[in-house]
């Protein structure tokens, strides 16, 4: 039987596949549980049709994050910590301070989406990575100054 995966199904395909498998396999299992319909000319347009929905859908998310990237790049952020002797910061600077400060100058942002290739233990001027969408990374300025 001639079936489109609705759902991917780990080693028999992905999402729009369109698959032969055994007729119980389909009718038993793949059908009542919405992860296949059988493979018509309706099915194939409305797939065809999903599949642009969803391309047009990821296209306007890109476009947003791109946007948000140009604003997090106009944007300086200071943070200011305690230092000790030789000005070197008690602890650290996180990605959690960094996601706040952003957010006080108007920018939302995930701390999960700031990369951090090493810890900030120093006071100075960084770029910090901000990654916000696979094909989307922007640099973050961000100022470490004393408190």
């Amino acid at each position: 039987m001639k079936i489109i995966l609705v759902k991917d199904v780990e080693k028999l395909g992905s999402t729009g596949d369109e698959l032969e498998v055994k007729d119980g396999y389909a009718r038993n299992y793949l059908i009542p549980k919405k992860i296949a319909v059988q493979s018509t000319e309706g099915a194939l347009r409305m797939l065809e049709k999903r599949r642009r929905g969803e391309e047009r859908k990821a296209k306007k998310l890109k476009q947003e994050h791109e946007q948000l990237a140009e604003k997090i790049k106009a944007t300086s952020c200071t943070i200011s910590m305690e230092v000790g002797e030789e000005d070197r910061l008690f602890g650290s600077v996180t990605s959690e301070m960094i996601a706040e400060s952003l957010c006080a100058e108007g920018v939302e942002i995930d701390k999960k989406k700031i990369i951090l290739e090493e810890p900030i233990k120093a006071l100075g001027v960084y770029n910090v990575e901000i990654r916000l969408h696979p094909e989307v990374k922007t640099q973050a300025r961000i100022w470490v100054v004393k408190k």
